[in-house]
């Protein structure tokens, strides 16, 4: 049985997965109406991620028989003023969630349970990913974003990223 506060912690990471998902949905509407589908598909990508991360938490608290709860999910902002808005917004949303699994993770360990920290430790390395891969991004959109032919090419790049499904076993 995982402890309350342990259990109260998962699920509310749930519902934030979810609004991850919304809001990198968001910046995919924002990217395809600006006529960049590459990034568009980055971020649907994106989107997808998000939603395996909350099934998998979801899953993880079914396993250990904690009662899950939905609640409604917050509409995320739309009104970017440019496209490296948008990719600054991305790693501040990505820092952010790096902080909820941090809180996660602190709670589990103060009340030595293991198993969440266990299970939780493929969310600390995704997270590092994540964060990465936003900077990157932002560094990429630094050096040629404000090139036309460039930012083309690098449209063209983020377009022939693919999902791969988590394998993480509960």
């Amino acid at each position: 049985m995982l402890n309350e506060k342990v259990a109260e912690l998962l699920n509310t990471q749930i519902n934030k997965e979810f609004y991850s998902a919304y809001l990198y949905l968001a910046f995919a509407n924002y990217f395809s109406d600006e006529g960049l589908d590459g990034f568009a598909n980055w971020y649907n990508v994106q989107a997808q991620e998000e939603r395996d991360h909350a099934m998998l938490i979801r899953q993880y608290m079914q396993n250990n028989d904690a009662p899950i709860t939905f609640s409604a999910i917050d509409q995320p902002d739309t009104n970017f003023k440019s496209h490296m808005e948008v990719l600054e917004n991305g790693l501040e949303h990505e820092r952010y969630v790096t902080g909820l699994i941090n809180n996660i993770y602190a709670a589990a360990y103060d009340v030595k349970d293991f198993r969440t920290m266990q299970f939780l430790d493929w969310f600390v390395k995704e997270q590092g990913e994540e964060e990465t891969n936003a900077t990157d991004l932002i560094k990429k959109m630094n050096l040629f974003g404000s090139d036309p032919k460039s930012l083309y090419l690098l449209d063209q790049e983020l377009a022939a990223r693919t999902y791969a499904a988590p394998s993480l076993v509960l």
